[in-house]
């Protein structure tokens, strides 16, 4: 479930990922196997040649794409996070959750 974000800014992060773009966003977020974060960011898309080759950009490997609810993604965490959002220019979203 994704908290600190709206409706609209989650529907356009489906919609440009459905249509074979690269979409990413960052929202709060809990998993008791990594307490120590407190938001995530997901990078997507369905097209998975595209996502794939995006992340390698990023150093991120095809194994770690998750394929939940029909919409491959990366998590990214932490430092890796903020590192591929400086990278993309969208250091902003992790601003908005004071990370």
């Amino acid at each position: 479930m994704a908290f600190g974000i709206t409706r609209s800014e989650l529907n356009v992060f489906k919609e440009k990922a459905q249509k074979g773009q690269i979409a990413i966003i960052t929202h709060y977020w809990y998993d008791e196997r990594f307490p120590e974060y407190k938001t995530v960011t997901k990078a997507a898309c369905t097209n998975i040649d595209t996502l794939v080759n995006w992340g390698k950009k990023h150093g991120l490997k095809r194994e770690w794409i998750h394929h939940q609810k029909g919409l491959p993604h990366f998590d990214l965490l932490g430092e890796h996070a903020k590192r591929v959002l400086k990278k993309e220019g969208l250091l902003s979203q992790l601003e908005k959750f004071k990370q």
